[in-house]
């Protein structure tokens, strides 16, 4: 009976553990498999911020967008955060980062190295530089690089929210 009972907790146990890892663990892609989170044609708005830990004007707008994620969840508004963080440094520095900042929003790690083949793929207009930001719905579709303000975000997201 005790063995029972300490094989019941140790699995509890392990299973808390990995549920909590995996909360914070990034999901890494090539560029064609980001892709198509560009381009969803459904009744959301998606604010698709390319970013990394290193950035540090990337880092002061995070808060924006994870506060815009949380307020327009039920307004089907999703943050996703595009992570450009060198893969190799996924568990010493992206992951700390994440459960440091308490970030809620999705996060996935752009592991492809040939950017010239797919910055255009994301928008024309865009140099390269971070961070940058697309936002699109079924209506409309924007692309800016440079920093957000939260007054900035919710005043579009409020405008791409009456469009739908």
């Amino acid at each position: 009976m005790r063995f029972n009972v300490i094989i019941s907790t140790g699995l509890v146990i392990i299973w808390l553990l990995s549920s909590f890892t995996l909360k914070h663990q990034p999901r890494v892609l090539s560029f064609d498999d980001l892709e198509p989170h560009l381009h969803f044609s459904n009744d959301t708005t998606y604010l698709v911020n390319f970013w990394a830990s290193w950035c540090n004007p990337c880092v002061k707008e995070l808060p924006a967008f994870e506060q815009i994620g949380q307020e327009y969840r039920d307004d089907r508004v999703k943050v996703l955060l595009v992570s450009l963080d060198f893969p190799k440094q996924i568990e010493t520095r992206l992951v700390p980062f994440i459960e440091k900042n308490g970030i809620r929003s999705d996060v996935l790690v752009l592991n492809d190295p040939d950017a010239n083949k797919w910055i255009d793929r994301v928008d024309a207009q865009w140099s390269g530089s971070i961070p940058a930001t697309l936002i699109y719905n079924r209506e409309s579709r924007s692309f800016r690089e440079g920093v957000y303000t939260y007054n900035k975000l919710k005043e579009i997201v409020e405008q791409k929210l009456k469009l739908r």
